[in-house]
């Protein structure tokens, strides 16, 4: 990773020369799950195809040859789960012959084909009747030919997929039946969605067969969500699935008149649960960035930008750390999970971080806070913003430059953090020989041409699919004078990539979709809107302190982007009826669906970095929502100065940008107790006070906090003539 120079005389010039030229190698790797199928031979190009197969059917739908809206979108469930369940198994992989599952479970597993394969072939029936000119299917036969064999197949296979233990490289044939079930589902969708009874769901003439079909489906989608995304969102959809026929017999507000089974299943896969905003998002502007993402790791873009922050800010005090707030900002703002984030970037940055100083738990709150932060810096902002525009209707550039001053703010409370802990420990930077050479990798500067395209494309008016498409084809192109040229066979393993990586968003914002239509279709949204209203009466503080908590603890264990549709849908609303703006509630929603990454109890990203640091995962929790804090009280300054999201004229912008960041700074230096030297008690809380001040953001606070920041400050520089030194060499 780096050299170390030879101080023999005579040899000091080959020595300056002697530096590392590249830090970061494998940030951009695919990185493989624990239960992810390793194939090889033809059972590899099978799902490779595939994989290609379904990215390329994207990028032509998106581009070229547009298909109906809802059909679209049910191939694309269906996609993801035909290549969800060839690729991750249900439960760990068998260590050796003797763990192998036992032969009567093969058997069962291969005899539930047959109901399932039964239930394909009735769906080619069915479309050559429909297209025959029949007006609706037999209910019978809807029931014993299609929907008892295909929930019975559904079921059996789950649970079979559970208990069967196999070798990494070979697909389980209890998952060969749940890839045929995802299929029958879709055929029947596609068949029923495309005739006029499509206008019946939700109502007693809708055909049983969707419900049958929707069962299914939302069975395959929790069971490949639970594979690929942990069990915390499969709970709480199954939470709300479970109100939606106890409803009725609960008390209060939560109490609602209820629904039927055959009623509720009709509609939750239609635009109003599973294939409502959630699933258009994933379909369009999320697989697109996921293979621009891909386009950009093919290209090794990613060890560029880690290799750039290296050389930029590596020989700061705490270099490593402050590596990690840039290179995990913006590998997060493209790779839209935090946890991802930090098992892709975190590998490289945490163990340089103890190099340098820092004990495990801050290496890894850190690296946690800055791969979160990530998910809020736009333009690309993970996939939060696309969802908040598609449900909002507020333009995505509209979005994308109201989020900057907040990004700024939280990363650059994150900078100080690291920094005054740096200053207070004495911590040095990484000498010249262990960093790349700045001269040379400036030579490369055109790598950032895709996401200069983007940015460009965006604010001159292309849509986002097609400012997308540009960018993917730019990075391809950017390539061909890189060191990393993309070929056909880089430019088809790159469109496998996407493919792959696609699974685990797809599935989160089906299953968020089904938790979306819930609340729709029972109307407690409305319910907890009204809650909010009673409570903004005593104090709008109050009910805003109440949908942060609800925000968060939705968002627990969660990805961000399910976290966010989740709680858009539950609170969003109920601060718009207080009268708070629509932008402003959204984004209050949308921080703390992010920051419940790093909010302890349960806190994903921080668990990530807390494998690769060694140290307890509660600790480094707890350490990175300190180092986090910052995020806790921006959406509050949304509220109290909407100037934030740029909001007003120019002149109040600029004052509560500055003083707010100068606020941001006092707060860190209270966390960290050393403002230009060590603080003492007292002066933290008359720190934190000035903090507050400038952070509220009104002309009256903003000069008391400059008046208090300035008082400390002189007081800080006659103590310490000019700051207190480090313990030991910056570097």
């Amino acid at each position: 990773m780096s050299h170390t120079p030879d101080t023999r005389p005579g040899r000091e010039d080959e020595a300056a020369d002697n530096v590392t030229e590249s830090i970061a190698d494998g940030v951009d790797e695919e990185v493989v799950e624990s239960n992810r199928r390793l194939y090889t031979g033809w059972q590899l190009i099978l799902f490779s195809i595939l994989a290609i197969v379904y990215s390329t059917f994207h990028l032509v739908s998106l581009n070229v040859y547009p298909m109906e809206t809802w059909s679209f979108r049910i191939v694309h469930i269906a996609g993801a789960l035909v290549l969800g369940y060839g690729l991750y198994a249900g439960t760990r992989f068998a260590d050796d012959d003797r763990q192998r599952s036992a032969t009567w479970m093969t058997w069962a597993s291969y005899a539930m084909l047959l109901p399932a394969l039964y239930a394909l072939i009735q769906v080619l029936f069915m479309q050559r009747e429909i297209s025959g000119g029949a007006m609706r299917i037999a209910p019978h036969i809807e029931a014993w030919h299609y929907g008892y064999p295909l929930i019975v197949a559904t079921v059996a296979g789950i649970l079979l997929s559970w208990g069967y233990r196999q070798v990494r490289m070979r697909l389980s044939p209890a998952d060969l039946v749940l890839m045929v079930c995802a299929v029958a589902v879709a055929g029947y969708l596609l068949v029923i969605f495309n005739t006029p009874l499509r206008a019946s769901t939700g109502t007693p003439f809708a055909p049983m067969g969707i419900s049958y079909a929707a069962i299914a489906g939302s069975l395959l989608i929790l069971e490949l969500t639970r594979r690929v995304a942990g069990l915390a969102l499969v709970v709480i959809s199954a939470i709300f699935l479970v109100y939606v026929f106890a409803g009725p017999y609960l008390p209060g507000f939560l109490g609602y008149p209820g629904l039927s089974v055959g009623r509720f299943f009709s509609q939750v896969y239609t635009d109003a649960g599973i294939l409502g905003p959630t699933t258009a998002v994933s379909s369009t502007y999320i697989i697109l960035f996921i293979i621009f993402a891909a386009f950009l790791q093919a290209s090794k873009v990613g060890d560029y930008f880690v290799n750039f922050a290296f050389a930029a800010a590596g020989r700061a005090r705490g270099g490593p750390a402050k590596v990690a707030i840039f290179a995990s900002g913006l590998m997060g703002m493209i790779n839209g999970t935090s946890a991802g984030n930090v098992v892709s970037t975190g590998s490289l940055t945490i163990p340089l971080m103890k190099k340098v100083g820092y004990p495990g738990r801050s290496a890894g709150a850190i690296e946690a806070a800055a791969s979160t932060g990530g998910q809020i810096m736009p333009p690309i902002m993970g996939a939060g913003a696309f969802i908040m525009a598609e449900i909002t209707g507020i333009p995505y550039t509209e979005i994308a430059v109201a989020a900057v001053i907040p990004a700024i703010l939280y990363f650059v409370s994150i900078y100080f953090m690291v920094d005054l802990e740096a200053a207070r420990k004495g911590m040095r930077g990484m000498r010249k020989e262990e960093i790349p050479l700045f001269s040379k990798l400036a030579k490369q500067v055109y790598l950032f041409a895709p996401i200069i395209i983007l940015i460009v494309a965006l604010f001159m008016g292309y849509s986002v699919i097609r400012a997308g498409t540009l960018a993917t084809a730019s990075a391809a192109v950017v390539s061909w004078i890189s060191p990393h040229k993309m070929g056909i066979r880089a430019i088809l393993r790159a469109l496998q990539l996407a493919g792959n990586m696609s699974i685990q968003i797809i599935a989160v914002c089906a299953c968020a979709g089904l938790i979306v239509g819930v609340i729709s279709l029972t109307g407690v949204g409305a319910r907890f809107s009204s809650l909010l209203l009673g409570l903004a009466g005593f104090s709008q503080l109050l009910a805003l302190f109440f949908a942060m908590c609800i925000s968060i603890l939705l968002g627990m264990g969660m990805p961000t982007t399910a976290a966010y549709a989740v709680a858009a849908s539950v609170v969003a609303p109920g601060l718009i009826n207080i009268g708070i703006q629509p932008l402003v509630a959204h984004f209050f929603v949308f921080y703390f669906a992010v920051v419940s990454a790093i909010t302890p109890p349960v806190a994903l990203a921080s668990y990530a970095a807390a494998g690769i640091s060694g140290d307890n995962a509660m600790g480094t929790s707890v350490a990175s929502f300190k180092v986090g804090l910052a995020a806790f009280i921006v959406p509050f300054m949304f509220f109290y100065s909407p100037a934030m999201l740029l909001e007003g004229s120019w002149l109040q912008i600029l004052r509560v940008g500055v003083t707010a960041t100068l606020g941001i700074v006092l707060l860190a230096s209270t966390v960290q107790a050393w403002y230009f030297g060590p603080v003492k008690a007292w002066m933290r809380v008359v720190m934190l006070i000035g903090a507050l001040c400038m952070i509220y953001g009104g002309i009256y606070s903003d000069i008391a906090g400059l008046a208090i920041g300035g008082a400390l400050f002189l007081m800080q520089r006659g103590r310490h003539g000019g700051g207190a030194k480090p313990a030991t060499s910056t570097g």
